[in-house]
């Protein structure tokens, strides 16, 4: 029998942990990274990225969930496995799009949750959900995302995006590069690199731009009801993009508001409050979820 495996220090080395072989591996499924697949799970809580960002805003989130919860990482096209797709210009065009890619894994009770346009993206997800008489979602979670605010025009900001714009009112989708990579610095979010290497920039300009585009001509449906989901809004409470009381706005415009929860921090909070954050959307979804039928005893 050989002898056990030492360390440099001469004891005797700890044997591999089976919890990390038995770890099951990422699955994908179209737009969809599961990064901790379960097989039979009570919930699918689908994640939604920022303009310009992608699924690994969500990196390690699983971690801080239920074990019988499925995290399930949502990638819109232009990035990733779908960089050949090209990113689409329109929430209509995206969130089509998205209807199509995530209906084979909409079979079990689900949940969105969206930080910035993935707000608006799990937003009007629900709303053609409920549209066409599907499943809609447990719970909606919104965050840094100041949601409708009607206004006229095309071209010029409106809806949203909140926070500044270029010198000649130009949405964020139209500013020149220059001004366009200025403003993504002032707020953060984007690596330093990416936005100070032209080679770089010149790669991921029509990704970031797309997006904008997604969120900067986005206007209300005219007369569309708000989804009837519960709806929790989360953002920072130094975000000059989104401040708070745009995001305080939702209690006004959906019956089925469920609070506000604010964290220190910009637009990107996130980054720096997500086991608070994951904690407070286990708190919320969970009373809404079905309660277990115990098993019937023998008579």
């Amino acid at each position: 029998m050989p002898p056990a495996a030492r360390t440099a220090t001469g004891v005797p080395a700890a044997p591999p942990s089976t919890t990390t072989r038995s770890r099951p591996r990422p699955t994908h499924h179209g737009s969809v990274t599961c990064p901790r697949p379960v097989s039979d799970p009570t919930l699918r809580l689908f994640l939604f990225h920022h303009a310009g960002g992608s699924h690994l805003l969500y990196r390690g989130w699983a971690e801080h969930f239920p074990a019988d919860w499925e995290l399930c990482l949502v990638n819109a096209p232009g990035r990733g496995s779908l960089h050949d797709v090209g990113p689409l210009a329109s929430s209509e065009e995206l969130v089509a799009y998205l209807v199509r890619d995530l209906e084979p894994l909409l079979d079990r009770p689900f949940a969105f949750f969206g930080h910035s346009m993935g707000g608006l993206v799990g937003y009007e997800l629900s709303r053609r959900l409920a549209a066409e008489g599907r499943q809609v979602p447990r719970w909606l979670g919104v965050s840094s995302w100041g949601g409708p605010r009607p206004s006229p025009g095309t071209g010029a900001r409106g809806a949203e995006p909140d926070g500044p714009a270029g010198g000649a009112g130009l949405a964020r989708h139209l500013l020149p590069d220059a001004e366009l990579r200025d403003w993504l610095r002032s707020v953060g979010g984007t690596p330093p690199e990416l936005l100070d290497d032209d080679g770089l920039w010149a790669m991921f300009a029509p990704t970031f731009r797309g997006d904008f585009s997604v969120v900067d001509t986005w206007r209300p449906a005219p007369g569309a009801a708000p989804p009837p989901v519960p709806l929790t809004v989360f953002g920072g409470d130094a975000d000059a993009v989104v401040p708070p009381a745009r995001l305080a706005g939702w209690a006004e415009h959906t019956p089925h508001f469920q609070g506000l929860r604010l964290h220190p921090g910009d637009h990107f909070y996130l980054r720096d409050h997500e086991r608070a954050v994951a904690r407070q959307i286990t708190e919320s979804l969970t009373p809404l979820l079905p309660t277990p039928t115990a098993p019937s005893q023998p008579r």
